[in-house]
Formats: C-alpha cells, sequence, structure tokens
C-alpha cells in the first residue's frame, strides 16, 4: 500500500497528481516536501511492486522513478507500464549515468532522464514541460496520421493503440510531416534535442531504429541516407 506524503487542498482543479518511486526515504520524503511547497500533490513509494499497484489504484498526471528499486527494477516498472498502454509521463531520477543505461530507459518508454544529484528546480521545469505536450491536445487539434491502417495520434502519443514516449512521438510527427522528403539530421537534432552534440545523434539513430519497430507491419519505411538526414516513405 503506498503512503501519502502531502496533499494541498486548493480550490481549483489544478492539482497535478505525483507518484514518487524511490526507496531512499530521506530524499523522498525532502522532494516530496519541495513539490508540495509548489502546489503538486505526492504519493511516495518505495519499491517497484508497490508503484505498479499505486498506478493501478488511482491516476497520476507524472511518475518520477528510480532504476534501483526494491521487488522490481525500475526498468520492469516502466516495461510494465508500456506493455499495458498506460501512457503515464515518466521522468527517470537515478544515480545511474551510464550511456547505455540512459538508452535503455529511452527504449523502455521513459520521457526524461534526471541523474543524481539534480536541482528540484530545474527537475519541476522539465515537469511541467513534459506535462505541457502531454496535455497539448486540450488545446490544439488532434494531429492523427493513418499508415495503411495502423493509427498514429501524435497528440495522446500512441501508435496502433501502443504508447510512444515523447520523444518517438514528437520524431515519428516530424518524419510524417515531411512524407517522401529528407528530413536532415541536424534539423531534426536541433528541434528535438535542441543540440548537435555526440549524445544527441547517437539517441537519434536509436529512436530512429525503435520507430522501425513500430512501423515495420505497416508497409511504411524511415529510409537513413548516409551523412544527411531521414526520410519516411510509403513502399506499397
Amino acid at each position: 500500500m503506498f503512503t501519502l506524503s502531502c496533499i494541498f487542498i486548493i480550490m481549483e482543479s489544478t492539482q497535478t497528481n505525483v507518484l514518487l518511486v524511490d526507496g531512499d526515504i530521506n530524499l523522498s520524503t525532502v522532494l516530496a516536501d519541495y513539490l508540495c511547497a509548489t502546489n503538486f500533490a505526492v504519493d511516495t513509494v518505495a519499491d517497484g511492486i508497490s508503484a505498479l499497484n499505486a498506478i493501478k489504484q488511482k491516476k497520476y498526471d507524472i511518475c518520477l522513478l528510480e532504476l534501483n528499486l526494491q521487488g522490481a527494477s525500475g526498468y520492469e516498472v516502466l516495461r510494465g507500464l508500456r506493455e499495458i498502454g498506460n501512457p503515464i509521463p515518466v521522468v527517470v531520477l537515478t544515480s545511474r549515468s551510464s550511456r547505455d543505461d540512459i538508452i535503455h530507459a529511452f527504449e523502455l518508454g521513459c520521457d526524461d532522464y534526471v541523474i543524481k544529484p539534480f536541482s528540484m528546480d530545474i527537475l519541476i521545469l522539465r515537469m511541467k514541460a513534459i506535462l505541457r505536450r502531454y496535455h497539448a491536445g486540450e488545446s490544439r487539434p488532434e494531429v492523427v496520421y493513418d499508415l495503411n491502417g495502423y493509427v498514429f495520434d501524435s497528440v495522446h502519443q500512441t501508435f496502433a493503440g501502443r504508447h510512444m514516449s515523447s520523444r518517438e512521438s514528437d520524431l515519428l510527427l516530424l518524419l510524417c510531416r515531411n512524407l517522401n522528403q529528407l528530413v536532415e539530421r541536424h534539423v531534426i537534432l536541433s528541434a528535438l534535442w535542441k543540440t548537435e552534440d555526440y549524445f544527441s545523434s547517437r539517441s537519434l539513430s536509436v529512436y530512429v531504429n525503435h520507430l522501425r519497430g513500430f512501423i515495420n507491419e505497416t508497409g511504411y519505411r524511415i529510409i537513413g541516407v548516409h551523412g544527411k538526414g531521414y526520410k519516411l516513405v510509403d513502399n506499397q
């Protein structure tokens, strides 16, 4: 059973419900108190099994997730959520800083990856940015693409009913908007990563391969043009 850390009672329904999953009780207490002071409502749990159970019992707006957990690892929690199609945005908060850990977490569907120690102010800005993207459908029309019977919903970030991470959805949307046209690599990196460094370039390649798995049965293909960029084409 999860423990309730704090809830702000306000007149308007502007609360953001946060599930904080971390076995470090000292850190989770400090972070929960800080989030509460900035008008978030926070529930805390200390292990992966409790996290999955909490999400089944209550609708959360966002999850802050440590990878090193008892019962089920953060990776297993992420995989479990995405396999059942739960679209909750997930921000990984962890001391694990290797490139492989970061890439694996994004491949499993996390929306951001923050390495401890971190600035709480910057964490909140990252959370708000993710939530703005996630709830963008409330302020603009849906943008939906039919890829030979497979529906890509760029607002709700789903492909054929399967949840996508924000980065996956943004990348596929960019390719769909430029169907059969080359989108230069530097344009993609500038638009989605805001940088063109080595890690971002490597991450782009990983995401392209991941998207190829999504669209494998559609008849569409993502073609890489060496040294230039990518384009989405319909082979049917």
